[in-house]
């Protein structure tokens, strides 16, 4: 990986003497399942006699030619990058190379199908893997049109950023496709990709009268599972949204939409040209949160089509905007333009519980981010980029005020489309919309870390009403930034049926330590005062004594879901701050989440739940609240109503925990169908999550895995089988899923993912403990040999995280005293151990 660095001083360096006019780039996809043929012909402009170079991955390079002029490969490129020397003003550079397939989900991953053995090939370039396609000038700022030409197996589908062509044909059963030029793009947001895949076309009217063509398309073996229906209506409910708030039309000539196999994230943004984890396509029932969550993430990337790829950052430190613009817009119009209403709800709990939980590490960085090289920005992809900058953006909004905002925006893209900004170019357009200088929220927001807590002081006379009322807001030592919010204070009482509703708001800025509220004074004293309603501000909130009282023995009362997710959310930051016991966050939510609405809350808070039974609680009562967990959640299963979302979300959930003799006997009795609960249907993925539960139980033996993936020989049913066998209870299985992963390099990045989770699947901990040592002697050798998305799973993945004891907390500390580099590696070993000392604090706390 180091060798495919490049810094920020070099893209400066190279912006400053290259302005690129258009890439011609021919591929041929025929010639064998390890490589294919690249050509990639650009012009560009230069500052004359100037040296530079160009970003090719390659295992050959066969020819590069300078203006007419033939160099020597063997001396112009590494594999990795081509020198460029005595550049003109005006240059034409052509490089033939054999460029190579992967399994790693970077650059041009190649997928065989076990169901058909078909070929399906997708390309994943952010952030900078278009190079291990053609030679490229491999940064954001340096736009360009691109030709794509590609040679395919005529039976093929072959997508790129522009309208696919009618192909020519080739000879011998090929086609060639000729791609007119794309806009005026950055290369990583291009894309190509190619199979037999299965598409449902159809089209809608843009805001401007032009007919934009849409396509949605997956492998064969899954196109039975597609629901393309219903993804195209929350695409055009998606494109009215967005051209009606942005002002401006959608910016390209098409909309593909590509689920593709063996996907690293759950989609990207290709101009045009949007690929998507095939997770999506739902061959098996799935949770209403996941179903939600498709939908957030289609309105995710086509909210990028304008903020990311008509107008594109300039250096990879505003990654977070291009990122925290798609969360927040995506957001807002999934509320307001799809039938998935509490999507802010879902925000809430989902997106801020990660931001708070990553702004706490150790390794939290400001939302605008120092990115020094490419290193940094890959391990950036984090809940700060993501969720924190989404939720300051929703700051913002409320800080401006919504319709400013949108104007802001609208003028934004305007001014800006087709070209490179930073922040303080939307910042202006946002000052100009609604008045308020911006300079000093955005130092206190955007270039400072840490979370602040938000706390009410409330003082009452005999009759119960308030004398006084102030919000206090601190923050931690090592980020004591005090920032301004815009938020809002709800009052809840009882009512007839003895729900807490809302009867009094205020909305106010709150700045400084301590903020007086003499609006409130004079009032009845609620039932719950609850700061931060509506969810305005980034923040901690903590209740007041009598609040925290009433939410406690209430909290299901609770009538708003949003409301509901703050108060859970406060109390989840109370236990892993080890302020209040483990074992009453157990009992709060055995108690309360039976009648949850919200299926993503259901979801986020059982979680909280499973992962305080198992990490947070002090050792002498994990065995007991552990059991009491999955008893509970089994209880809670038998009595959810029938089919529904809730009782499929407890019956997964109690198959992750189950572990004592009766728990396992019911998850037999599910599987075989001995045992039934009303509504419940074993499909294909429930009945590997059961068999999986039964394999780390003890309960089956690899045999039963191997029927299980006899009769599902798919690429899911692979992954699935891959996680059942590394979750097997000996020393011999786990070895085995270790020496998978750490002694060969084959493994495809969704098997690398699912056998590292299975080997940390243990129900007793100390079959991880010979582990540790080989884990830490693993590291820098394999943080040099993988591609980063390989690497980070396995450091991340195969850290023995249930061993959560201090002595494997000694053994990180002592890698990272000797261990200074590198950054990125560092970063998330960090990270790992920040997870285990929490749960020694907050297990402590629990002890008391």
């Amino acid at each position: 990986m180091p060798g495919e660095n490049l810094t920020r001083v070099e893209a400066q360096e190279r912006a400053a003497i290259v302005s690129v006019h258009n890439y011609d780039v021919t591929l041929d996809l025929t010639t064998g399942p390890e490589l294919f043929a690249a050509t990639t012909t650009v012009t560009f402009a230069a500052t004359p006699g100037a040296s530079t170079f160009i970003d090719a991955i390659t295992r050959t390079v066969h020819s590069v030619t300078l203006n007419g002029v033939a160099l020597d490969p063997a001396v112009v490129s590494d594999g990795i990058r081509i020198q460029l020397d005595d550049l003109a003003a005006e240059n034409e550079l052509t490089v033939v190379a054999d460029a190579i397939y992967t399994n790693t989900g970077e650059g041009l991953h190649r997928f065989v199908d076990p169901v058909d053995n078909e070929v399906y090939l997708y390309s994943q370039f952010e952030v900078p893997d278009s190079r291990r396609v053609f030679a490229v000038f491999e940064q954001p700022n340096l736009k360009a049109t691109f030709t794509f030409t590609v040679t395919a197996p005529e039976a093929w589908q072959v997508i790129s950023n522009s309208t696919t062509p009618e192909p020519t044909p080739a000879g011998d059963g090929k086609a060639t496709w000729a791609f007119a030029p794309t806009h005026t793009i950055s290369s990583y947001i291009t894309a190509l990709v190619a199979g037999p895949y299965a598409v449902v076309r159809s089209e809608l009217t843009s805001s401007d009268g032009r007919i934009i063509p849409l396509g949605v398309f997956s492998r064969k073996s899954l196109s039975e599972y597609l629901d393309a229906d219903y993804i195209i209506e929350k695409t055009t409910q998606g494109f009215a949204y967005f051209e009606e708030k942005f002002g401006f039309p959608y910016p390209f000539d098409k909309y593909d939409q590509m689920f593709v196999p063996e996907f690293n994230a759950g989609a990207m943004e290709n101009a045009g040209a949007v690929t998507f984890t095939e997770t999506y396509i739902f061959r098996s029932k799935v949770t209403d949160a996941i179903k939600e969550r498709r939908v957030v993430t289609i309105l995710h990337e086509l909210a990028h089509m304008w903020f990311g790829d008509l107008v594109t950052m300039t250096w990879w430190n505003d990654l977070w905007l291009n990122e925290s613009f798609a969360e927040w817009a995506s957001t807002i119009a999934t509320a307001e333009a799809t039938e998935w209403h509490e999507a802010w709800t879902t925000f809430a709990v989902m997106e801020k519980s990660w931001a708070y939980k990553q702004d706490q590490l150790p390794s939290t960085h400001p939302v605008v981010a120092t990115i020094r090289d490419l290193d940094d920005v890959l391990v950036n992809f984090d809940g700060i980029t993501y969720a924190k900058g989404g939720s300051v953006l929703k700051q913002l909004a409320a800080w401006v005020g919504i319709e400013a905002f949108f104007t802001g925006v609208g003028s934004y893209f305007q001014k800006h489309q087709w070209g490179n900004t930073e922040l303080r170019d939307l910042l202006v357009e946002l000052e100009a919309a609604s008045g308020r200088d911006l300079t000093e929220w955005a130092q206190l927001w955007l270039e400072t870390a840490g979370v602040n807590t938000l706390r009410p002081e409330i003082t009452v006379d005999a009759e119960g009403t308030i004398t006084g009322f102030a919000v206090l807001q601190t923050a931690t030592a090592d980020y004591p930034t005090i920032r301004p919010h815009r938020l809002a204070i709800g009052f809840y009482n009882r009512d007839a049926a003895a729900k807490l509703v809302r009867t009094h708001r205020v909305e106010l800025d709150v700045d400084g330590a301590r903020t007086d509220v003499a609006e409130l004074v004079g009032q009845a004293r609620p039932d719950l005062v609850l700061l931060n309603d509506d969810d305005l501000t980034y923040a901690k909130v903590r209740l007041d004594e009598a609040s925290q009282a009433v939410a406690l023995q209430h909290l299901a009362a609770i009538e708003s879901p949003l409301a509901r997710a703050i108060v859970w959310g406060s109390v989840w930051d109370a236990t892993r701050d080890a302020e209040t016991s483990a074992r009453d966050f157990v009992r709060l939510v055995l108690n309360n989440v039976e009648t949850e609405t919200e299926s993503t809350t259901l979801r986020t808070v059982v979680g909280q739940l499973v992962l305080t039974a198992s990490s947070y609680v002090a050792e002498e009562h994990r065995a007991q609240v552990t059991t009491e967990v999955a008893d509970g959640l089994w209880a809670l299963a038998a009595g959810a109503a029938a089919g529904s979302d809730a009782q499929f979300q407890f019956v997964k959930f109690f198959a992750s925990v189950a572990e004592t003799e009766e728990q396992l006997a019911h998850i037999a009795g599910l599987r075989s169908g001995a045992e039934t609960l009303a509504g419940l249907t074993i499909d294909t993925d429930l009945a590997w999550e059961l068999l999986i539960a039964l394999v780390a139980g003890g309960k089956a033996v690899a045999a039963e895995i191997d029927a299980a993936l006899a009769s599902d020989n798919t690429a899911t049913g692979a992954q699935s089988a891959a996680l059942a066998r590394a979750a097997v209870p000996t020393a011999e299985a786990k070895l085995a899923a270790w020496s998978s992963l750490i002694d060969v390099d084959t493994a495809a990045t969704t098997i690398v993912r699912t056998t590292a989770a299975g080997f940390l699947r243990v129900n007793d901990p100390s079959l991880l403990a010979p582990f540790q040592e080989k884990y830490f002697d693993m590291l820098q050798s394999v943080w040099e040999a993988r591609s980063f998305s390989i690497g980070e799973k396995l450091v991340i993945g195969l850290y023995p995280s249930p061993l959560n004891n201090q002595a494997l907390a000694d053994a990180t500390h002592a890698w990272l005293a000797a261990n200074a580099e590198p950054a990125a590696l560092r970063r998330l070993v960090v990270e790992n151990l920040a997870g285990v000392e929490r749960s020694l604090a907050v297990q402590a706390r629990d002890a008391q």
